[in-house]
């Protein structure tokens, strides 16, 4: 999902600077008399106007004050919202959606279907980070305020996964163009000029409304009163900054949050007591090697038996155990989530040094070389990228290849791997919908596809896949079954180009006190907080 949103981050900040974060937060807290949920997180936020957030404290937020026509259960199977009831004809161009006449705003008004065009051609027009998921929409039509046809240019069978994201939940349009001078016009990403409004007031018919927010310090909701489906579960939900995952352990064990986000698996272990539970669950993140065989400072062409080479001489399961624990992840081969169409049943590659050292001296390589390796110097998922790329480089000595490690900031990491590209690199990635056609679009190969770029293909065109994009075409308009068939082979092509080298799908921590309940992961909207309870 985004490779500008680090989520699960945890950055150990040890002493002073937790015990500070403590005394604030208790200074702090919420009134006895309210039922508060409070949220420890490192937030990501960027924007609180919902058509330019991108991020995944954005995705929770957007979710829980901004209802959208349909949603994702726990199974992430399509459930109704705004939307009543809808059709899609045969050739997956055409969605109409059947409004849920009971569905109103913050404010008391009817959603109707003025508000779902407007709000999704804002979303597509003001050119945010998400506005991208919007492209594939030619037209909406509003034949009557609670109808909506939704048209697009090419076959979409995900498209009702794209629309169940939280980035296209509906705003209140008159609210928003009356107070925010928001718009929805052709030229919004020049025009509009509602983001600071957004910062201070939500427009959605979700069950809660943004109260308060403090930038780098506190996201505050309050429970939306006149919210049309049943009421959310407590009062109000107070988010706050902590960038630390030891501070948040602190605050959850004491009491003083009830909710921790960005626990990593090492952190987990000093949670206990009957008062505070923690879950390893499977998530849909994963980390991957990349491979650029036209990076500028490769020492020679990075030929196919060298990629394969470097991918048998990585000792997968070791690196699991190294970096988050036994038992935190799941090993993964392509780079789709395991848990989408297409993404599970693939082999795990072996890990076999002795063959690798064969590719390697069949390529004429034998005596070994040095490749540069930038890298993101990041924690995510609970993995640390730099231990891991130190256990890569040691796997990477046994076969004579060395590593010279590089950890820059992230900035500078994207903008290396987009100039000159980067020899060998370890990076991230999350889902923004339910659905593997995004990771087809970012990681298939074809000429003019991300990693294409990134990978120098304008330079070593060796490795472009030209197959991905009719097979993604042929998926988009098939039935369930054979897209998840189309996916699984494009995955197969993708996985042995070994240019994409996907290492391991960790496991998310799910820490919370033992009066809280309903808390999970979604890949819609990351964790859904009206599902969220509080016990008295």
């Amino acid at each position: 999902m985004r490779l500008g949103n680090f989520n699960h981050i945890a950055r150990h900040w040890k002493g002073l600077a937790a015990a500070t974060m403590l005394a604030g937060m208790a200074a702090t807290a919420a009134p006895a008399e309210a039922k508060t949920l409070v949220i420890a997180r490192d937030m990501d936020i960027n924007s609180l106007d919902i058509d330019r957030s991108w991020c995944d404290t954005c995705m929770i937020y957007n979710a829980a004050v901004y209802d959208g026509l349909l949603a994702l259960d726990k199974d992430n199977k399509l459930v109704p919202v705004i939307a009543e009831s809808w059709t899609v004809n045969d050739d997956q161009t055409v969605f109409t959606f059947k409004l849920n006449p009971k569905a109103t705003f913050s404010d008391g008004s009817k959603v109707e279907a003025k508000d779902v065009k407007w709000s999704w051609e804002r979303l597509k027009n003001i050119k945010g980070s998400p506005s991208d998921l919007a492209s594939t929409i030619s037209s909406i039509e509003t034949p009557d305020a609670e109808t909506v046809v939704v048209k697009t240019a090419e076959p979409n069978s995900e498209l009702l996964n794209v629309l169940a994201a939280s980035y296209f939940g509906v705003i209140n349009s008159d609210v928003a163009q009356a107070e925010g001078k928001a718009t929805a016009a052709a030229d919004a990403a020049q025009s509009d000029p509602a983001e600071p409004w957004f910062l201070a007031h939500s427009a959605g018919a979700g069950p809660f409304v943004l109260d308060t927010y403090q930038p780098g310090a506190e996201l505050r909701l309050k429970r939306n009163e006149k919210y049309w489906r049943e009421p959310a579960k407590v009062d109000e939900i107070v988010i706050r900054q902590v960038g630390d995952a030891v501070a948040q352990a602190q605050l959850l064990q004491s009491g003083q949050a009830d909710v921790a986000m960005n626990i990593d698996p090492e952190t987990a272990k000093t949670l206990t007591g009957p008062n505070v539970k923690t879950e390893s669950a499977p998530s849909n993140n994963f980390v991957y090697i990349a491979i650029s065989p036209g990076a500028v400072a490769n020492p020679f062409p990075m030929t196919a038996d060298i990629r394969e080479a470097i991918s048998l001489a990585v000792d997968r399961k070791s690196l699991v155990d190294f970096t988050l624990g036994e038992g935190n992840g799941r090993l993964i081969s392509v780079p789709f989530p395991l848990d989408f169409p297409g993404g599970a049943g693939h082999s795990i590659p072996e890990f076999d040094q002795a063959k690798a050292k064969e590719l390697l001296a069949k390529a004429g390589h034998a005596d070994g070389f040095t490749l540069e390796a930038t890298y993101p110097k990041l924690n995510v998922y609970g993995v640390d990228f730099t231990l891991a790329m130190q256990k890569i480089q040691q796997d990477l000595a046994a076969v004579n290849i060395k590593l010279d490690l590089k950890p820059v900031e992230f900035p500078n990491w994207r903008e290396a791997a987009n100039k000159d590209h980067i020899p060998l690199t370890f990076v991230f990635f999350a889902p923004d919908f339910y659905g593997t056609s995004q990771y087809v679009n970012y990681f298939g190969l074809a000429p003019d596809s991300t990693w294409a770029k990134r990978a120098g293909a304008a330079t070593d065109p060796s490795f472009v896949i030209n197959d991905t994009k009719p097979m993604l075409a042929e998926a988009l308009k098939s039935a369930p079954d054979k897209a998840a068939k189309i996916y699984f082979d494009i995955g197969e092509k993708i996985k042995a180009q070994n240019v994409i080298i996907p290492m391991i799908s960790p496991n998310t921590i799910l820490a919370y006190g033992s009066k809280v309940h309903g808390v999970r992961n979604s890949p819609s909207s990351n964790v859904p907080l009206y599902e969220i309870s509080l016990d008295d």
